[in-house]
C-alpha cells in the first residue's frame, strides 16, 4: 500500500510539474530559450532539461506527453508552433508530422557517430526525424498474481487471448501511445491485417482499461493492479529493477520494436537553441542519461554505452517492422480509425 500510495503521489507531482511547463512555454519563446515537448518518461525528460540547461545556459520549457499526444499537439499548433524541438517517443507520429510538413530537415553533424538504423529513420523522414534509441515491445506479467491464479505463465501473444485472462491484460491506447499504435503495426505485420485484427478483437474481450500512457500498464502490472501489461520490454525492466513480483516475455511469434526519435518543429521561434539541443542529445553524454534514470532502450550513438539492463535485441525474434509505411500519415489514420471502429467500441 505504501508502494501504492507514492507512486500516486509522484505521479501527481509530475503531472503538475507538467502542467506548469507547459504553461511557462510562452514565456520561454519571449527569452530566446527552448520549448521541448517530450515523448519519455518524466524522470528521463527532467534530466535531459537539467543537464542541457546546465551545459549551455539555455533555459529549457518541458511538457512530457504520449508520443500520439504530441503529434496531435504540434499539428493543431501548426498555424503558430508553441514548440521548438520535439524529443522523444515512437517514431511513427514523427515520421507522420514529417510527412504532413510539421518538422524540418536537419542534418546534424553527430550523423556519422550512429547507428544504422537511427539513419535510415532519417533517410526515410527526408531528414526531418532522427533515431535516438530503440526497444522492443512485449509484455510482462505480475508473477504473485499468476500462481495465485494457477494459471500457466504466457509466453506468446496468443497465450494473453485464455479466457483466464479476462479483465486482466491491460494496454494503452493507440490513438494517444506510440506503444499501443507500435503493437497494432505489429500484430497487422505480424499475422496479416484480417487475422489480426481478428485477433485484437479477442484480446478486447480481456483488456481491462485502454491507457492514454504506453508505460502505464507496467506500471499497473507491477502494482499488482493487473496481471498482465503489453509495454516496450525496456519500461518492464524498469519496474524490475525495482524489485516488483513482474516477468518480462519477448512473446514467441515474434514482435515489433520502436526507433525513438527526435524533430524539429517546422516555425520553431528558437531555432538556434533547437539545433543545439538536437546535437547534444546525439552524443554519448547526453543519451547515457536514460540509463541514469532507469530507461533502458539502447541508444543510437555507437560510442553510448548499452545499459547492461536493456533486452538485447539481437537475441530477441524481431519482425521486419515498416517503418516508413506503418509512419505514413493515411496508413495511421486508416488503422487507427479501423481500430476505433472494430476493436474499441466492441462490448466486452
Amino acid at each position: 500500500m505504501k508502494i501504492k500510495k507514492n507512486f500516486i503521489a509522484a505521479t501527481m507531482l509530475a503531472g503538475a510539474t507538467t502542467v506548469l511547463s507547459f504553461l511557462s512555454a510562452g514565456s520561454a519563446q519571449a527569452q530566446g530559450a527552448l520549448v521541448m515537448y517530450c515523448g519519455v518518461q518524466e524522470e528521463w525528460c527532467r534530466a535531459m532539461t537539467t543537464a542541457f540547461e546546465r551545459e549551455t545556459g539555455i533555459k529549457v520549457s518541458m511538457t512530457r506527453k504520449s508520443s500520439g499526444e504530441i503529434y496531435a499537439q504540434v499539428k493543431a499548433e501548426g498555424a503558430n508552433p508553441r514548440a521548438d524541438i520535439w524529443w522523444g517517443g515512437t517514431g511513427d507520429p514523427h515520421m507522420q508530422a514529417a510527412e504532413e510538413g510539421l518538422t524540418v530537415e536537419y542534418t546534424s553533424p553527430k550523423n556519422a557517430e550512429l547507428q544504422d538504423w537511427a539513419i535510415r529513420q532519417w533517410e526515410q523522414s527526408k531528414n526531418r526525424t532522427i533515431g535516438i534509441y530503440s526497444g522492443a515491445l512485449g509484455f510482462g506479467y505480475n508473477t504473485d498474481l499468476i500462481k495465485s491464479k494457477g494459471v500457466a505463465e504466457p509466453k506468446c501473444w496468443a497465450d494473453l487471448l485464455n479466457v483466464k485472462f479476462k479483465d486482466e491484460v491491460q494496454m494503452a491506447d493507440p490513438n494517444s501511445s506510440g506503444t499501443a499504435y507500435t503493437l497494432l503495426a505489429t500484430i497487422v505485420q505480424l499475422m496479416g491485417e484480417e487475422k489480426g485484427f481478428e485477433y485484437l478483437k479477442a484480446l478486447h474481450k480481456n483488456v481491462n482499461q485502454y491507457t492514454k500512457s504506453g508505460a502505464a500498464p507496467a506500471k499497473a502490472m507491477a502494482l499488482g493492479e493487473t496481471t498482465i501489461g503489453i509495454a516496450f520490454m525496456h519500461d518492464i525492466v524498469t519496474m524490475l529493477v525495482d524489485k516488483a513480483p513482474i516477468k518480462v516475455v519477448a512473446p514467441c511469434e515474434g514482435t515489433g520494436y520502436e526507433i525513438g526519435s527526435m524533430s524539429i518543429i517546422k516555425g520553431a521561434k528558437n531555432m538556434d537553441s533547437a539545433k543545439k539541443f538536437y546535437d547534444w542529445a546525439l552524443t554519448p553524454a547526453a543519451q547515457k542519461l536514460g540509463a541514469d534514470a532507469k530507461s533502458y532502450q539502447v541508444p543510437s550513438n555507437k560510442a553510448t554505452p548499452v545499459p547492461p539492463e536493456a533486452p538485447k535485441l539481437s537475441e530477441i525474434k524481431l519482425i521486419n517492422f515498416d517503418f516508413a509505411k506503418y509512419g505514413s500519415s493515411d496508413e495511421r489514420k486508416r488503422l487507427l480509425s479501423k481500430w476505433d471502429n472494430e476493436v474499441k467500441n466492441l462490448p466486452k
